[in-house]
């Protein structure tokens, strides 16, 4: 495991916490609980805001972030260079393009593709020219499939990262205008909270395996904990009432497990400022355990 103590592409601080909160609530115990070996190898070097200027207000602190991403990227690539699979804990969403850089750089080097199941309230397909706030964890999809800042875009040597069509959104809604009509011309699959209301989870589940596992080696989780109804996650950085609940979140987890097709998994946005006695993290280790095998019976 890596943490991420990143807060740079947000507003405010507090997910930068998120790595200890994880750490705290029993990671490491409870996947060694399931007979899995597990390594903390500590934080990816972060820098923090106070010490910072952003010189872009279209993107705050863009070369700090892409920064702090290349050294992800490097220290996902030798976990799986190793054998291992890279579990990456956040830190605000913009850490997904160094993670995705490092698992994509990888097996493009052996000429594989691979997938991505993006679970969020939020799209992430904001650019430097669309975002209205200027904050980079509203970027990372769109800078992964090619749009934005090269900086970000060009991380794995490749661009774009990932094939838009195995790449599936999950519970997205909130959405800002130009991203919205981004996401629609990107060909990503999108399933909005009103597509899982319709469908219910089990049916996403299945038609998303289906798009980031045709075609590919496998597929990696990128797992936003504000994707989560703020019932059950409150300390995230940025909620949206109307998410998705504690069984379906579950559910989707338990389903990449059941796949055998998960190569890499990344939980961010985990503010323990803003939560209560650390069950968001609580939370996040326990999804974490049901995409690695854990079961009820």
């Amino acid at each position: 495991m890596y943490g991420v103590p990143m807060d740079l592409g947000r507003g405010h601080r507090g997910v930068d916490m998120g790595p200890s909160g994880m750490r705290i609530a029993g990671i490491k115990e409870g996947i060694e609980g399931l007979g899995i070996a597990f390594e903390d190898r500590g934080n990816i070097a972060v820098e923090i805001p106070e010490r910072l200027e952003p010189k872009n207000p279209k993107a705050r602190f863009l070369g700090p972030i892409a920064d702090s991403c290349a050294l992800l990227r490097d220290a996902v690539g030798e976990v799986m260079e190793e054998g291992h699979m890279p579990l990456v804990v956040g830190g605000d969403h913009s850490i997904a393009c160094g993670t995705i850089a490092g698992v994509a750089r990888h097996h493009h080097a052996l000429g594989e593709e691979i997938g991505v199941i993006w679970f969020d309230a939020h799209g992430d397909f904001n650019t430097p020219d669309t975002s209205p706030t200027g904050n980079v964890h509203g970027m990372p999809l769109a800078s992964c499939l090619g749009y934005g800042d090269e900086r970000l875009t060009g991380l794995a040597g490749r661009i774009p990262m990932l094939n838009p069509e195995n790449v599936v959104l999950i519970g997205i809604r909130d959405l800002d205008r130009s991203e919205r009509e981004l996401v629609r011309e990107s060909g990503v699959k999108a399933y909005t909270m009103h597509d899982i209301d319709r469908l219910g989870m089990a049916r996403v589940a299945v038609e998303a395996l289906e798009i980031v596992c045709s075609g590919t080696v496998g597929f990696h989780v990128s797992f936003d904990l504000d994707g989560c109804d703020p019932s059950i996650a409150k300390g995230v950085g940025t909620p949206v009432p109307g998410g998705v609940g504690f069984r379906e979140s579950h559910y989707l987890m338990e389903s990449a497990a059941l796949s055998g097709k998960m190569i890499s998994l990344e939980m961010t946005e985990i503010d323990p400022i803003l939560d209560d006695g650390n069950q968001t993290a609580e939370l996040a280790c326990e999804l974490v355990l049901s995409a690695l095998g854990k079961r009820i019976l």
